[in-house]
């Protein structure tokens, strides 16, 4: 059997699980509705969630291209020059103590309810598994290569960019693809703190309305997002780096 039609399969026994369940016990749907009635919410309110869908979208692009612009040159910096990682990096790893939710109303209070705090809280995320796979990758070069590269009279900076970079693409790629699947855990955070568009803010009010089924209709519209941006960042990694196209 095909390993990719096993997640599918997976996937359908779950829902057809779920729906047996909640049908037999007569799970009331403002608790828990059926897949079918999501689906059929999916399909009557399809207009009303693209429209967040789009926002949500919007936000995690922008605060995803945010944090790659910051991290990879930081994490750069900081394994060209070690007194830069030995000042930075305990800050770092600090930082991932804090919860988000206690950033998120500083966030509104700073930025204010428009789109430049949840692309903030979505960059702040996304920042972590990109600078330190960055890093890591940077670090991983074949010593012996960049001895050869010093035989051949190559500055620093002719061996990052000739010989670092290239050996960190792999683990830049996976702090990305990280990143880019947990960059909805951001925006909706931001959305659920302060906002009046975007799939978090629907999921609050279709909440307090106890539409249920909206609620999850917006998680899925959420699941699938994820699914496809990582998609397109795997897409990406063998374009880039065809050699592990096979892999």
């Amino acid at each position: 059997m095909n390993r990719r039609v096993l997640p599918f399969l997976l996937l359908l026994s779950g829902l057809a699980f779920w729906e047996l369940c909640v049908r037999f016990y007569q799970v009331p749907h403002y608790i828990l509705p059926t897949p079918t009635l999501i689906l059929t919410e999916l399909i009557k309110k399809h207009v009303l969630l693209a429209t967040h869908t789009l926002v949500t979208l919007q936000e995690m692009l922008i605060g995803f291209t945010l944090a790659i612009v910051i991290a990879i040159p930081i994490a750069i910096l900081m394994f060209q020059f070690s007194v830069l990682e030995y000042a930075f990096y305990p800050f770092i790893i600090g930082s991932q103590s804090i919860p988000v939710f206690a950033i998120a109303p500083l966030l509104i209070v700073w930025f204010g309810y428009g789109i430049f705090s949840k692309v903030v809280m979505t960059a702040i995320i996304v920042f972590f598994p990109i600078t330190l796979n960055t890093l890591d990758g940077l670090k991983s070069t074949d010593p012996d290569v960049v001895n050869m590269f010093r035989i051949l009279k190559a500055n620093r900076w002719q061996i990052l960019w000739k010989v670092n970079f290239p050996a960190a693409l792999p683990f830049i790629f996976s702090g990305a693809k990280i990143g880019i699947s947990i960059s909805t855990i951001g925006a909706v955070i931001g959305e659920w703190v302060g906002s009046k568009a975007g799939l978090g803010y629907l999921m609050l009010h279709s909440n307090s309305q106890m539409q249920i089924a909206l609620v999850f209709a917006a998680i899925v519209c959420l699941t699938i997002m994820g699914l496809v941006l990582l998609a397109i960042m795997t897409f990406l990694e063998k374009i880039v780096m065809p050699w592990k196209t096979s892999t």
